[in-house]
């Protein structure tokens, strides 16, 4: 069974359509990793919430767009939070020229794929790994539906 929650910090405005998409979203990743029993949670933060958790976690001061935490052993059941900084996934979908909606979807799939334990290099090669592909994919056909 896929156990997906979405919670939005106070001050953050997202409509129950796009919550819904997301829980798509998060599902789709879930059973693109074979990860049958699942239980995942996804946040929406505000700038200094999403700063303040990659400072304690990372050792970032900065807002970040999304943050993955996988919380199971090998073996058991894939449990994870995912947070995403909603004003950085703003600016982003306007960098990048997409939609809000597109850019919350892509950073729910991606924080999802890390809590089922996908990596990617950083920088410029990103785009050509596994990882990257697999999240396109997937965002591409919860955006198609």
């Amino acid at each position: 069974m896929l156990d997906v929650s979405v919670q939005v910090e106070d001050g953050i405005h997202v409509e129950q359509d796009v919550i819904a998409r997301i829980v798509r979203a998060v599902e789709q990743a879930l059973r693109a990793g074979a990860a049958h029993d699942a239980e995942v949670s996804v946040t929406l933060l505000g700038d200094g919430a999403i700063a303040a958790l990659n400072q304690r976690w990372l050792g970032h001061g900065t807002a970040t767009d999304v943050l993955a935490f996988p919380l199971f052993a090998a073996g058991e059941p894939a449990v994870g939070d995912v947070y995403i900084g909603a004003e950085q996934a703003v600016r982003q979908a306007a960098k990048h020229d997409v939609t809000l909606v597109e850019e919350l979807v892509r950073l729910a799939i991606h924080g999802t794929l890390h809590v089922l334990g996908h990596d990617h290099v950083e920088g410029e090669e990103r785009v050509k790994g596994t990882m990257w592909q697999l999240q396109e994919r997937l965002v591409a056909e919860v955006m198609a539906q």
